[in-house]
Formats: C-alpha cells, sequence, structure tokens
C-alpha cells in the first residue's frame, strides 16, 4: 500500500523542507518530494504543519518498560524495545552492563532471533564492559570486573555478527589489544569509565577506539595533582579529531552549559545523543525496589548519593532538552539523534535519514516536540498516533 504524509516541515538531508510530502511503500521511503499535491490511490497522512524527521537511533540503553536487557530473554528485550519505540526510537542497540559471558551469550542468542523478524527494531547488541577500570566503574557491578580476555571475546566476536558495540576502560592491560581486534571486526569501540589522560587517549585512539560513551560522566576533566595541573579525559578526547562522542542530554548528568559546548566543539557529526536508560525508563510500573538506588529529581543514583547511576528518560525528551534548554536548532538536535548515531555504528544505508530507499522509519513532532505519530518501517506504531486523519 502506498501512503503518502503531507502538510509538514521534513528534515531532509539539505535541511528543512516546507508543503513537501514524503511517500511510503513496502516499508521503505518511495521519495521525497517537494510536491505535496495528493497522489491517486495513497493514504494521506496529514501532518499539519508539524516536523516530519528520521526516526530515532537509540545506540545506549539499558533497558525500559520495568525490564533491562541483562534479563536477555526475548520477553524482556521485546517490552524494553517496545517501550522505547513509542517514543520515536525507530532502532536500538539493546546495552549490556557488565554481566557475565555467560549471560552475553545468552542475551547474544536472543538478539540473534529478534533480528531475524521482518521490520525488528532491533539493530545489534551493544556490550559495557565488563572489562572496566574498577575505581571509576562503580560498586553494582565488581564482581564481574575484569582486564581484557582474549580467550573471552575473541571466541563471542567469532561466533556472532550481532555485536555491533562494545565500551571498555583504554587503561586496562591487553585494551589496546582488545580495540585492535574489534575495530578490525567493524565494531564502534569505545572508551569509558576510564580516567585516561592525553597521551593514552591518543594512544587509545590509534588502536582502534574512536568513540567516547557518556561524555562526561564516568571520566575526569581537568584537576591537580599536587601543585600541578593535568588535564583530564574530558579534554583529551576535545583535543582527539576524529573521536566521536554521545551525552546524556537529560539536563540531568549535564548541564546545559556543558551540552552547548560539547555542540560548539565536537559539532552535529561527532556528537550523538543517548539516553543510558534503566530498566525504569518509561515505565509506570512498581516503584523501585533494591536498597542501593533511588530514584529522585528524575534520575536514578546511587543510594548513599555518591553517583548517578542511568536515567529515566526516552529518545524524545533528548531532542527536547537540547532545543529548549541548550538552545540547539531543532534539525541539529534530531540530527544528533538519528543521522550521526546511524554513521557511527554503521547503519546508515538504511537508516538515519528521510531518503529515496532507506527504511521508513519516521517520527512526527508538534510544536512543542512531542511525539504525536511514529512509523516503524512504514507502519504506525500502535498506541502512539494522537494526529487525526
Amino acid at each position: 500500500m502506498l501512503t503518502q504524509i503531507i502538510n509538514g516541515h521534513i528534515l531532509t538531508p539539505q535541511g528543512w523542507m516546507k508543503d513537501g510530502s514524503v511517500l511510503i511503500s513496502d516499508g521503505k521511503i518511495l521519495e521525497v518530494t517537494n510536491s505535496d499535491l495528493a497522489v491517486i490511490g495513497a493514504k494521506i497522512i496529514d501532518a499539519k504543519g508539524m516536523f516530519i524527521v528520521p526516526g530515532f537511533i537509540s545506540m545506549h540503553a539499558h533497558g525500559g518498560g520495568g525490564h533491562d536487557f541483562t534479563e536477555s530473554t526475548p520477553e524482556a528485550f521485546q517490552q524494553a524495545v517496545q517501550a522505547h519505540l513509542k517514543h520515536g526510537a525507530t532502532s536500538i542497540f539493546p546495552t549490556l552492563s557488565s554481566t557475565s559471558f555467560d549471560n552475553i551469550r545468552k542475551a547474544v542468542h536472543t538478539c540473534e532471533e529478534l533480528m531475524k523478524e521482518s521490520g525488528s527494531t532491533i539493530q545489534g547488541l551493544h556490550i559495557e564492559g565488563p572489562y572496566l577500570n574498577k575505581k571509576m566503574a562503580g560498586p553494582q557491578w565488581e564482581e564481574f570486573l575484569k582486564d581484557p580476555d582474549p580467550d573471552e571475546y575473541i571466541p563471542l566476536l567469532e561466533s556472532t555478527k550481532c555485536i555491533k558495540r562494545w565500551d571498555i576502560s583504554p587503561e586496562l592491560p591487553g585494551a589496546h589489544d582488545f580495540a585492535r581486534y574489534t575495530h578490525s571486526k567493524g565494531i564502534l569501540t569505545a572508551i569509558t569509565h576510564t580516567e585516561a589522560e592525553y597521551p593514552e587517549i591518543k594512544a587509545a585512539f590509534e588502536a582502534g577506539f574512536t568513540h567516547a560513551a557518556h561524555f562526561y560522566n564516568a571520566m575526569p576533566g581537568f584537576h591537580k595533582r599536587r601543585e600541578y595541573k593535568y588535564e583530564g579525559t574530558v579534554e583529551s578526547v576535545y583535543l582527539t579529531d576524529g573521536m566521536s562522542v554521545e551525552v546524556i542530554a537529560d539536563g540531568i548528568h549535564l548541564p546545559a552549559t556543558i551540552l552547548k559546548l560539547v555542540y560548539k566543539l565536537k559539532g552535529v557529526e561527532q556528537t550523538c545523543l543517548v539516553t543510558d536508560a534503566l530498566k525504569y525508563a518509561a515505565y509506570d510500573g512498581e516503584p523501585i525496589v533494591d536498597p542501593r538506588f533511588i530514584i529522585e529529581n528524575g534520575v536514578c543514583k546511587l543510594a548513599d548519593h555518591s553517583a548517578l547511576v542511568g536515567s529515566l528518560v526516552t529518545m524524545d525528551t533528548l531532542v527536547q532538552t537540547m532545543v529548549k534548554k541548550a538552545a540547539i536548532p531543532l534539525a541539529d538536535a534530531v540530527r544528533m539523534a538519528s543521522e550521526t548515531p546511524a554513521r557511527l555504528i554503521g547503519i546508515d544505508d538504511h537508516k538515519g535519514t528521510l531518503q529515496k530507499g532507506k527504511d521508513a522509519d519516521i517520527v512526527i513532532m508538534d510544536k512543542d516536540i512531542n511525539v504525536r505519530c511514529v512509523f516503524s518501517n512504514g507502519n504506525i506504531v500502535e498506541g502512539i498516533n494522537t494526529l487525526i486523519h
């Protein structure tokens, strides 16, 4: 069936297009045209002057809808993914926190099976840890933390192609060998939970670490040791041309001033928006029961208030924060949530922009940047459409 979305502001790679239309057929974008004349036989979707943008790419989310991806079951994956889909995340890379390799293998199997389904929003798996600096990782994963072991990660990566991203601490023994191997496999390899300074970051980048996970969080900035001052990981990443970053743009993990700074220094093409969402994102069920954590001011914290643990936001909230609090143009905020992550993680041949031949993953937002309708592979997602056709 042919569907035509008309009467909206369409975000194309060249900028905003007004009074055009998006034609959809068989789950793909048939054409993005500057004419909004109704096509005979097409189902017409009137966007009523709203914004028509690419579906969001969620490449760092630990769960949602009451489920954590480390549960590793199809039910947990499906419910968490569906929770984020309703907020515009038409592609997602489920993120595993540090866990056992037995559980990683279980999650890999689940991911592979779900990716086989027609129109799956799951595009691959993202692993954070367990190769993390214990000083920077926090107590919640302590039992799993270790140094990179090729006898573990090589057999795993030789057995599957679903792992698309892996984050570890670059200063650990064997980390550079890990990065050289993962980079050779086309896996986006990121620094995380690190206190590396410029020489270490430079060497890590050359080894294959090309991305910085949740930039500014779980890494130091400029600091003193005795009477001398030293650059931190943050400044080192800024100085490393070609190293991309991601920010948890919920307005809590990072204030608006820092979001503006990242945008100014790294730019749209090297900056992604991520949720780092926990199981309690997009969830209205029972309150948190784990005594180690509390939910306060819209974010999850360690119970002793010593650190943030993760966010409760969804991808649409990140775009809202960038526009309303950090004063970033809407087009650029959307690109950092769609086009840039799609390119960095290697799915930009069919995702991330509204272009002919790409998957018809589309979000319609109103002037207040609220999601009003989501198309996933050309189909309207149930339970979210608040447009009146």
